[in-house]
């Protein structure tokens, strides 16, 4: 039986190497829920940070501003680093923008998977589970059916999980990997910490 991976659980990892998201989750869930073999996993992989970036502070960064031609939708977005000369850098200052171009698009509701409130997540899981029943799936699998389903509804709402708008230019690759990109390239943690959208009439 495949371990329950709590979201809780892949922020405590992340928070331990420095992984993304879903580089964290994929090895709780190779590992059956064990942190420290999931932590030895993403090592191996090459996946955790040996500066522990996550650990650091942002306390620099800027905010990003994308507004459509048509003047009728726009969004903000602050992205944090440690320092002011990584805050100038041309890439960051094209990533921040990227973001807010693609949050104006797409009108995600949270940043990370673990700002969905714990009560949004029940409640769609019972709706998942409800259907499923109504459907007559087994109940051996009814609980890997409902995991699948809510993990795509989190992905259509968590900006981290989605892939760019512009899946030509940057491949199909989620806003976190991109994020993990740049955080490579520049040295430092970078940390999307929260962003508004806007359109007339909303």
């Amino acid at each position: 039986m495949m371990a329950d991976i709590k979201a809780s659980d892949v922020k405590e990892l992340r928070q331990m190497t420095g992984a993304g998201m879903m580089d964290a989750k994929a090895a709780l869930i190779e590992a059956d829920g064990d942190k420290d073999r999931a932590v030895e996993l993403l090592r191996v992989k090459g996946q955790a940070s040996a500066a522990k970036r996550s650990d650091r502070g942002t306390t620099e960064g800027i905010v990003a501003s994308y507004i459509h031609a048509n003047k009728k939708v726009g969004a903000l977005v602050e992205v944090q680093c440690e320092t002011d000369f990584v805050a100038r850098n041309e890439d960051f200052a094209a990533f921040a923008y990227e973001v807010a171009m693609h949050v104006a698009a797409a009108s995600p509701a949270h940043v990370s998977t673990e700002e969905i409130p714990e009560d949004k997540i029940a409640a769609e899981r019972r709706v998942f589970e409800e259907k499923a029943r109504e459907e007559g799936k087994p109940d051996n699998i009814v609980e890997k059916i409902v995991d699948g389903q809510v993990a795509k509804w989190a992905k259509d709402i968590v900006l981290l999980e989605q892939e760019h708008v512009n899946t030509d230019k940057h491949d199909s690759k989620t806003i976190e990997q991109l994020r993990e990109e740049l955080a490579a390239k520049v040295g430092e943690n970078v940390v999307i910490s929260r962003f508004s959208c806007f359109r007339i009439g909303e």
